[in-house]
């Protein structure tokens, strides 16, 4: 969206959302070529950039669609790599290793209380068991 002016960051999101919550690889190359022909002639990047990246892109079609709308989600861990960032940039140098992970887990300490499950979480979690049963009951009673 860095490329896209403030008055068609809408208009453009909604047809990029349309290629990611495709059901199919298929549907999703038909809603990127979509994409492609109605916004080349005014953001032609951003049409080049998904297509230099369609082959990183096409795995995340074999998950099902609660988890990929996870994984597309990526909110909590950008807000997680700022906060840590943020509490190790305003400290400057460190004398051991140990005194960052002390900063490291005090600054998680204060984050935790503020997390909140992600929208449509036990869909996903329920798939997330299907799949990979044994890493989560692992997870779960750890």
């Amino acid at each position: 969206m860095n490329y896209v002016s403030w008055k068609d960051r809408k208009l453009v999101a909604r047809d990029l959302k349309t290629i990611y919550r495709a059901a199919t690889v298929e549907e999703a190359e038909r809603e990127r070529v979509e994409f492609v022909t109605r916004w080349n002639g005014k953001y032609p990047t951003i049409g080049a950039l998904w297509q230099r990246n369609w082959e990183r892109v096409i795995p995340f079609f074999a998950f099902p669609a609660e988890i990929r709308k996870i994984i597309y989600t990526t909110n909590a861990v950008e807000s997680l790599n700022m906060s840590l960032r943020k509490s190790l940039k305003t400290r400057g140098a460190f004398p051991r290793e140990e005194a960052a992970l002390k900063v490291m887990y005090l600054a998680l300490r204060n984050v935790i209380g503020k997390w909140e499950r992600p929208l449509k979480w036990k869909a996903a979690l329920s798939r997330f068991t299907m799949l990979w049963e044994d890493r989560i009951q692992q997870a779960v009673h750890t």
